[in-house]
């Protein structure tokens, strides 16, 4: 994807905002992620704000004081409404136009010098995080979940075939499937252990009940930001136009449910109770850093015409760090922390953003602002990368040890699950994603 680095990726830049300097700090002044917020327990109205250390900008307060102007200007009043759509929709000049203005506005210098608002009026502008509450960034319109990993796929298909061939069709194409829009919620929700129909193993006929399977899936949210008229394609070297940004994704998964309703359509009620994301979406200028180049592993088939990154395969892939741990309600009780049970990157990933992007349109597809598609789960070539539960524990028959001692094979009752994403590299900031956490409740179906 064409990305460019320019004065917003300078490492020594340092905000005002003190928070924002700190060590390990996930929103430093090189990244400003967007999402929507108000203030917690308030009956205000939801609208757009950017996290700045621990702290957020309140971007309708913003145009009251009259520190923005031209396209940054009505890129502020478009974020000013309770989703992004009308934001996403206004293209990367208008993104990067409102993404220059705050950069600097809060950057540590003398705001005397340059005219604008004073320090003390966006101060004003600015909500601790500790007080805010969030919701969905965007009016999501329709959401595609991709299946994009090869080494995620491959540990699947050998838990299921000794051979562990993969479908024909993986290594020529992104593969995906329509998921559901209306059950995707915000991290810090509760997602209710599902029901459905299972196979036991040497029975005929299925059983009805709990899903006693539950997984999660570690993914990345992709939001689209211009769409695309139906009947028309995206090209693959036009995808970073596209593109505003990512966030943290899990794609819950009833694992027994899914082994016997997924043939020979694929899963419906082993993935349609939830989806949970992340509330700040770091945007693709932010990420541009942390942009590498894409290859294909030698002997492989290499893309069809369309899907091929000759002309922007040198930034097509990024190095983002994810990780993902567990909190049992036992360690809850006894005052003991989370237990981390993998950490990979996105960099492994066989298929990119750019080509999953050319892919769904190709055919004629109309994607629009606030789309969703998940990036299929994220798993790297080691045993201690494996982006799902059931990859780790090999479905069941090598429970994981816990920090704390526990095992699990899959979720239980009271686990809490937590996602985490940042960016690393020498020569520039360190950004994250924040964290994407919830709780899993017991069944409830009567």
């Amino acid at each position: 994807m064409s990305m460019r680095l320019d004065h917003t990726h300078d490492p020594a830049a340092r905000s005002w905002v003190e928070s924002a300097n700190q060590g390990g700090c996930a929103f430093p002044l090189q990244n400003l992620p967007f999402g929507v917020f108000r203030r917690a327990g308030s009956t205000e109205a939801f609208r757009g704000g950017v996290a700045l250390g621990d702290c957020v900008i309140d971007l309708k307060a913003l145009t009251a004081v009259g520190g923005l102007s031209g396209m940054a200007e009505q890129a502020a009043f478009a974020c000013a409404n309770p989703q992004l759509n009308d934001f996403f929709a206004m293209g990367p000049l208008a993104w990067r136009a409102l993404r220059h203005a705050l950069f600097a506005l809060f950057k540590a210098d003398d705001l005397a010098v340059r005219g604008g608002p004073s320090r003390d009026e966006l101060m004003r502008c600015l909500v601790p995080q500790r007080e805010a509450e969030y919701a969905l960034p965007a009016q999501i319109g329709d959401y595609t979940d991709f299946y994009t990993s090869v080494d995620h796929a491959r540990n699947i298909v050998k838990l299921m075939r000794p051979d562990g061939t993969l479908s024909p069709n993986f290594q020529w194409m992104p593969v995906a499937y329509h998921g559901r829009v209306s059950s995707i919620g915000l991290s810090g929700q509760s997602v209710r252990r599902p029901v459905g129909q299972r196979l036991a193993p040497g029975r005929q006929e299925p059983e009805f009940g709990a899903c006693a399977k539950l997984d999660y899936e570690l993914e990345l949210g992709i939001f689209i930001g211009v769409g695309n008229e139906q009947g028309t394609r995206i090209p693959v070297e036009a995808a970073a136009e596209h593109v505003f940004g990512l966030c943290l994704l899990n794609d819950w998964s009833a694992r027994d449910i899914q082994a016997w309703e997924s043939t020979p359509l694929g899963p419906f009620l082993a993935k349609n109770f939830a989806t949970t994301i992340s509330p700040w979406i770091v945007t693709m200028d932010a990420l541009a850093p942390f942009s590498m180049a894409w290859t294909r592993p030698a002997g492989e088939p290499q893309p069809l015409e369309y899907l091929a990154l000759t002309a922007v395969g040198n930034q097509a892939a990024f190095d983002i760090q994810l990780e993902v741990s567990i909190e049992t309600a036992s360690a809850r009780r006894n005052g003991k922390g989370a237990s981390r049970l993998s950490r990979t990157s996105f960099r492994h990933q066989y298929w990119s953003i750019a080509q999953m992007v050319a892919h769904h349109t190709v055919g004629g597809c109309n994607l629009r602002a606030g789309d969703l598609l998940g990036s299929g789960t994220i798993s790297g070539p080691g045993a201690s990368e494996a982006g799902a539960l059931i990859e780790l524990s090999r479905a069941g028959q090598a429970p994981v040890e816990l920090a704390d001692g526990e095992r699990r094979s899959f979720l239980e009752d009271g686990d809490r699950v937590v996602i985490r994403g940042w960016c690393e590299r020498a020569g520039f900031a360190s950004i994250g994603f924040g964290e994407n956490r919830s709780e899993v409740l017991p069944a409830k179906w009567e």
